[in-house]
Parts: structure tokens; sequence; C-alpha cells
């Protein structure tokens, strides 16, 4: 089974009025194990990036005047994805500035190169209702080390996202407490009452017993005569 997490970043919020991919990210998995194969590329967006958008991914317009073209890598770029199983969070997003990117060179949808598009921000919500399910809530919540990440990067988002699915998908994470703070209640444990059982009592039998006393003076006789059952009782005050 061969997966790829994928991110991007870009110059604002709005594909359709005109906003385009300045990174994109990509981390392949082949059978739940990460190949080490990855995919990764700054871009010339061809336009200024919004303020805002800077802020977040920190990535300005002079640093990114010498970087390709999406048209000069589209071709390397959906040739790695294809046949793949696409994962990303919040996948509306990062899907309509694809087709938006692809619209300009005439090429096919997005989705129509692929093996299918799974929206791992769906899947947290359904996993944990009622919390929130940004990927840096799901690194504190699942304990993905997310410490570099003081901006957003799509490779290294894409890393990060793919460590939180492996977490959310391998069935070990008991959702016990996440229910329990979502419903605001405390969990307890109902009392048992121990005077119900009947405690059976298994005697020694001669052979038993003349077993035990001489396993007794053995040990007694090992501990030159130091054994604690001989010591004498602390005097009560």
């Amino acid at each position: 089974m061969r997966q790829i997490f994928l991110d991007t970043e870009t110059t604002g919020l709005n594909a359709e009025s005109g906003d385009r991919i300045i990174e994109i990210g990509c981390v392949e998995m082949l059978n739940r194990r990460l190949s080490g194969r990855n995919l990764h590329f700054y871009l010339n967006p061809e336009r200024p990036s919004h303020e805002d958008a800077v802020k977040v991914h920190g990535l300005t317009d002079e640093f990114l005047a010498d970087k390709p073209l999406f048209a000069s890598v589209a071709d390397e770029i959906m040739a790695y994805l294809a046949g793949a199983e696409i994962l990303i969070h919040n996948a509306a997003f990062d899907i309509g500035f694809l087709n938006a990117e692809l619209r300009r060179l005439g090429r096919p949808a997005f989705e129509s190169q692929v093996s299918g598009i799974t929206d791992t921000l769906l899947m947290a919500r359904e996993m944990f209702p009622g919390k929130s399910n940004s990927l840096d809530a799901l690194c504190k919540r699942l304990e993905v080390d997310n410490a570099s990440r003081s901006l957003h990067g799509a490779l290294l988002d894409a890393g990060l996202l793919a460590e939180v699915y492996i977490r959310m998908t391998r069935g070990q994470d008991s959702l016990v407490i996440d229910e329990v703070e979502a419903s605001g209640t405390e969990l307890s444990l109902e009392a048992i009452d121990l005077s119900r059982f009947e405690l059976k009592v298994v005697v020694a039998d001669d052979t038993e017993a003349a077993a035990h006393e001489a396993l007794i003076a053995e040990l007694d006789k090992a501990s030159g005569g130091k054994v604690v059952w001989k010591l004498p009782e602390p005097a009560v005050a």
C-alpha cells in the first residue's frame, strides 16, 4: 500500500481569486513505514503573498523569486503522486489550490490522477468529536513532537501528519479519557463487597509440612541463627 502525506503553503486563502501555491511537501509511506522518498519544492507564485500568509509560513517574495514555476515541475509532482492514496489535513483547501494550478496548464483534475484522497481532518473529527483537531492539537494529544514547528512548512507538516496518522490508526490509544473529558463527567469504579466471597484454605499434609520444616532449618543454619523470625520482639513503650 502506497500512501503519500501532502501539504501546501500558499500566497493566501483563496485559489479562485488568484492565490497560488508557493510550497509543496510530500512524505511517502509504504505499508505503514516511511520510505524516505519524499518530494519537496518551493515555487515562484508570480504574485506577492498576503502579509498575513507570510506571518504563517515565513516565505517572503524575495526568497521565492528565483524558485521554479509550478508549470516546470508539474510533471515530476504528478508522476510522483500517480496511483497513490493521498492524505491531507483539510483536503478541500489543498486540492482546491492544486486543481487551480492544473487548470492553468490545461491538465486533468487532481482527483483523477491518484487512487484516492483521505482527509485526516474528517478522520480526527470522527475520532475526537467536540475537540480541537488542528495538526498542532493532534500532535499534542497523540504525543507527536512538533517542537520544531515555529512556522508552518509543507514538508515538516506532511511529516508530522504521517506520524499523527500512524498513531490515530494503530488502535492502541484508548479513547476513554477523551470521551470522559468531552462529557465533563468523572470516571469512577464500582466498589466490590469482598465479604460475598468465601476464602478457601488448603491445609498442608504431613509430607508438605515436613518439607517446610526442613527448609526452615536449612535457612536457619545458613544464616547462622540470624533469621528474622527468631529475633526478639521490640519492647512496647
